[in-house]
């Protein structure tokens, strides 16, 4: 039956519209998962929570969203997917703070699934956009170029206009929140990682850590890009193993990453946490993981490029 003739037939039995409405979206509405597993879907809701101190999780299951908050304003990291904005406006709700209060946006990176719901949280909020300058023109667009290693592979996303550019090593400030903006290219020609430091009482007074929300740094391409084609891409090796080595040297007590099974957040958070959140090796850890795959994708390259130029009776 089409919802408006239910809705009139309820009508005429007395029943009121608004009780069936709020009815069906409890049936529609996805809700939070009492835990997030690994390998969660991007757009799996998921429970707001504090991660320390004035900064908080927000994001989906399978999307990292980070909020940080202070009686000035809010600072939001990454939006996640389109799909995913409304259940990131929901979780700020839900925390007792206003989407109105969101006065920067920041990104780790210019994709869908970490660009996607900036619009309309910006829209929403009426906050300012800052980027790197390498991801600032991609997130005016909707998609980077062919600078992007995943140019030919990735969506677009809806564009985010009047970018602030902000330079690498530039300090993002917001009342007594402070971030630092760390250009770690690779994954894309703009990734960048942020640092803070969150602070709050302890039983020995205050105490704050050292927050590294590092850029995914992980080597995927389209089937054209090739990381280890200096004529076609001069430099950019060289500037990701840097960008690796300049994440891993940075102090940080707590890791988060964009995509949270990249560092084992849900082993770290939320009610399921079997492991401690404050890790002072976990940059260094990280590190080393993302330079192997680095490694394999180099492998994976050269093996391709000596199957190309073997004649062609003697390929497989």
């Amino acid at each position: 039956m089409p919802l408006r003739t239910a809705l009139a037939a309820l009508l005429l039995c007395g029943v009121a519209a608004p009780a069936f409405a709020a009815e069906s979206a409890t049936r529609t509405t996805p809700q939070p998962a009492a835990a997030c597993p690994e390998g969660a879907d991007w757009n799996m809701p998921a429970a707001p929570l504090r991660i320390y101190a004035d900064t908080w999780y927000v994001g989906t299951c399978g999307l990292s969203s980070i909020l940080i908050t202070s009686p000035q304003g809010h600072v939001l990291i990454d939006g996640a997917t389109e799909k995913a904005a409304p259940l990131i406006e929901a979780n700020i709700r839900a925390l007792g703070f206003k989407v109105e209060d969101v006065r920067i946006i920041l990104n780790s990176h210019e994709h869908l699934d970490h660009a996607g719901g900036i619009a309309q949280l910006r829209r929403d909020s009426g906050a300012t956009v800052m980027a790197l300058p390498a991801a600032a023109g991609a997130l005016e667009h909707g998609k980077a170029d062919r600078g992007d290693p995943q140019y030919l592979s990735i969506e677009a996303f809806p564009a985010i206009p009047h970018v602030k550019r902000v330079k690498d090593g530039e300090e993002v400030t917001l009342g007594p929140i402070r971030l630092t903006a760390h250009a770690t290219p690779g994954h894309t020609p703009g990734a960048t990682t942020w640092t803070w430091d969150s602070c709050q009482d302890g039983p020995k007074g205050e105490q704050c850590h050292h927050i590294v929300y590092a850029d995914s740094l992980s080597a995927y391409t389209d089937d054209v890009y090739r990381y280890s084609d200096e004529t076609a891409h001069p430099g950019v090796l060289a500037r990701f193993r840097q960008a690796i080595a300049t994440m891993a040297a940075l102090p940080c007590d707590i890791l988060l990453t964009p995509h949270p099974d990249a560092s084992q957040m849900w082993k770290r958070l939320g009610p399921n946490a079997t492991q401690p959140l404050v890790d002072e090796t976990a940059c260094h850890r990280y590190g080393e993981a993302v330079t192997a795959r680095l490694d394999k994708r180099l492998a994976d390259e050269a093996a391709r490029t000596e199957k190309e130029k073997a004649p062609a009776e003697d390929r497989p």
